[in-house]
């Protein structure tokens, strides 16, 4: 009798599935190459109709695996469809693929097919397959193998002379019908049991055989399963295996089997259904001595050119550019995790929304900073235009930014972020932020308050708030908001060729007793902010600094934010003391996973310097204190609009006016040498 011929399975990779096993790779996997459990799904055996010929061609024997494969929990089978596990394991460079002894491979997994017949008699492993990959994660492209194990019969399984029919020669209309509706509910359904009754027909389990058929033992033994071959004359994969678990567990009952080949996905309206139906039988089974012994298997899949080895996947060509970026652009990010730093907390950056009240030269840059460190929401705020002096300083401006007058500075470098990665939410605002001896005419009176509103509104709904303007006294309004919602408040000034970057502390009212109160930028200055931008020289107008200053400052305030925020405190973390060695601090209350978190940086490029600084928070300082909070809170924009129209308001609220007044009269008491003589050698 002719030999049964076994329709091979053929990989069916979803373009989702790269996707799932890129994520798994990089956030979980990391530098692991251990073996992952996963899942495919096969259905009842497809074909289509040739128009020309009219000539029904069988499609392939597909085993189909997507996203979803990697979900522990799935929904259960039904009858024209079934899962099979499978096993997936992904090596970290092509030549680790390329040398994988893929026959040690190939043997594990056919042993727990094998194992778990004799043992447990389960068949929830006799579809079982192997995938070995490698993803190539920065041209996308992935190169895969897959096994499907399946055990050689010797001698070989033979069809008998009517060969494989359709099973309504079989089976009545209504015994199939039957057989679908009792299907749906027995466990395990990919291999099923069938048994008749005259007209009736009862569908178990393969795993209860003995039992299912001990009230008639004299009837023959058919098992179905879900057929995912379409071709006439060859069922489908699957059944090598089951065939190889009933004569491994049953040698003398299973020497002749009939096969119900299942390949229909619903009842027919039209009666003509699609499945088929055989015996099968193993010649010269007189000697069942080593039935249990495992045989030998085959199945790993051929390329498309009909050569045993590996397929490649390329995604680049067919990806949607935008998703290409999500997916790689925080790529250096989360490989940091795989061996640097395990513990970094990315979500907990890439989720705080940054405000940047300046879209100049430290604005582009700290802009640029915050998209490498994976944040995706950033705000700027500026009230200038491009000009011609910009593109060469500010990275987010070109020169046809600076044409007819000039682009506005905020949305223009939005746009430029969105254009450098669609998929940041970027936003200019273009606002002129009110300031301490400014005064406000009467006719913008209405204007400065609606800006006033509109910058609270802003700082209220962002994390960090960024100060990068180039004047003092545009520094202080956002810094009392800012000191008010208790946000994280960041600020980076330029000198020619110093800068300083610090953070603002925490409100002293909430500041926890243990640790020192830091100071904001106006803790240390004994006079309120005032008007500094009139009468001005060109030179004073504009921040004259080493060309590389800015961005050096721009990513130190970005580095420390990301240090902020990985502080187990977060904006209560404290700063190091002075003259406390920072080389060696770390798992110290003063370090994250970052390093260290100071309260200020002052730096010096002519010695390639820089000096970490801590200044205590002042009590009577104009712009964190609580008695200039307290008012602003009570008192709200009048308050503002008295600070910006009176110069000496601040320093009557906050006590420096005393103070000072208390320092002259110490100057004066004191007793002055005045003898003559040669005096001292200055």
């Amino acid at each position: 009798m002719p030999i049964v011929q076994f329709a091979p399975f053929t990989s069916l990779v979803q373009p989702s599935f790269w996707h799932e096993l890129t994520r798994l790779k990089i956030d979980v996997l990391k530098l692991s190459d251990d073996a992952v459990p996963i899942r495919g799904s096969y259905t009842t055996g497809r074909s289509v109709v040739d128009r020309e010929s009219g000539q029904e061609i069988a499609l392939g024997c597909n085993l189909s695996v997507g996203s979803e494969s990697f979900e522990k929990d799935h929904k259960h089978d039904r009858l024209g469809s079934a899962h099979a596990s499978g096993t997936v394991k992904n090596y970290n460079t092509i030549e680790d693929f390329k040398a994988a002894d893929k026959t040690a491979l190939f043997n594990g997994e056919a042993d727990k097919i094998w194992n778990q017949i004799v043992t447990t008699r389960d068949t929830s492993l006799l579809t079982h397959f192997l995938l070995i990959t490698f993803a190539d994660l920065k041209k996308y492209k992935y190169y895969y193998w897959f096994a499907f194990p399946a055990f050689v019969s010797k001698p070989a399984w033979e069809i008998d002379e009517a060969g494989w029919t359709s099973a309504s020669t079989e089976y009545t209309p209504e015994a199939l019908a039957s057989i679908y509706t009792q299907h749906r509910n027995i466990d395990a359904p990919s291999f099923f049991l069938v048994r008749s009754s005259g007209a009736e027909v009862t569908v178990g389990t393969v795993e209860s055989l003995e039992e299912f058929y001990s009230q008639t033992p004299d009837s023959p033994i058919t098992v179905g399963f879900i057929d995912p071959s379409a071709n006439p004359t060859n069922p489908g994969w699957p059944l090598r295996n089951l065939l190889a678990y009933l004569h491994a567990l049953y040698p003398t009952k299973t020497h002749s089997v009939r096969v119900l080949c299942w390949r229909d996905a619903e009842i027919p309206s039209t009666g003509n259904w699609k499945s088929k139906f055989g015996t099968v039988s193993v010649p010269n089974t007189e000697s069942v001595e080593g039935a249990t012994t495992k045989p030998s298997a085959v199945g790993w899949e051929k390329n498309p050119q009909g050569k045993l080895g590996p397929r490649v996947a390329d995604l680049a060509p067919m990806m949607d550019p935008t998703r290409l970026a999500n997916q790689a652009v925080d790529l250096n990010l989360k490989l940091m995790r795989w061996r640097i730093l395990p513990s970094l907390d990315l979500e907990k950056v890439s989720s705080t929304r940054c405000l940047l009240l300046g879209a100049g030269t430290l604005g582009c840059y700290v802009a640029r900073t915050l998209m490498a460190w994976g944040v995706r929401k950033i705000t700027l705020l500026d009230n200038s235009r491009v000009s011609f002096s910009n593109p060469v300083r500010q990275p987010l401006f070109e020169f046809e930014d600076c044409l007819n007058g000039g682009k506005p500075k905020a949305q223009c470098a939005a746009d430029s972020l969105k254009r450098i990665y669609p998929g940041i939410d970027a936003t200019g605002v273009s606002l002129s932020i009110p300031m301490p001896g400014h005064p406000i005419p009467a006719a913008s009176l209405e204007q400065t308050k609606e800006d006033v509103k509109k910058l609270e509104k802003l700082i209220d709904e962002h994390d960090a708030i960024f100060l990068l303007m180039d004047s003092r006294e545009s520094r202080w309004l956002p810094t009392v908001i800012g000191a008010s919602k208790n946000k994280i408040v960041l600020n980076a000034a330029l000198g020619f060729d110093t800068f300083l970057v610090m953070r603002h502390g925490p409100r002293s009212s909430s500041q926890p007793e243990k640790n020192p109160k830091l100071g904001c930028y106006f803790c240390n200055d004994i006079v309120a902010p005032s008007d500094s931008l009139t009468d001005r020289t060109l030179d004073q107008m504009c921040t004259v600094t080493r060309p590389g200053l800015a961005s050096i400052a721009s990513s130190t305030a970005v580095e420390l934010l990301a240090s902020l925020l990985q502080h187990p405190d977060g904006l209560y973390a404290a700063a190091p003391p002075p003259g406390q060695d920072l080389s060696n601090l770390s798992g110290d209350e003063y370090s994250s996973v970052l390093g260290v978190v100071p309260h200020q940086l002052r730096g010096f490029l002519a010695q390639f310097r820089n000096l970490p600084i801590v200044g205590a928070a002042f009590d009577g300082c104009t712009g964190c204190s609580e008695t200039v909070l307290k008012e602003y809170e009570t008192k709200g924009f009048d308050m503002l609009l008295q600070a910006f129209n009176d110069q000496k308001y601040l320093e009557k609220l906050s006590g420096l006016d005393k103070l000072y007044e208390e320092g002259q009269k110490a100057l004066e008491t004191v007793d002055w040498d005045e003898e003559d003589g040669e005096g001292d050698d200055f």
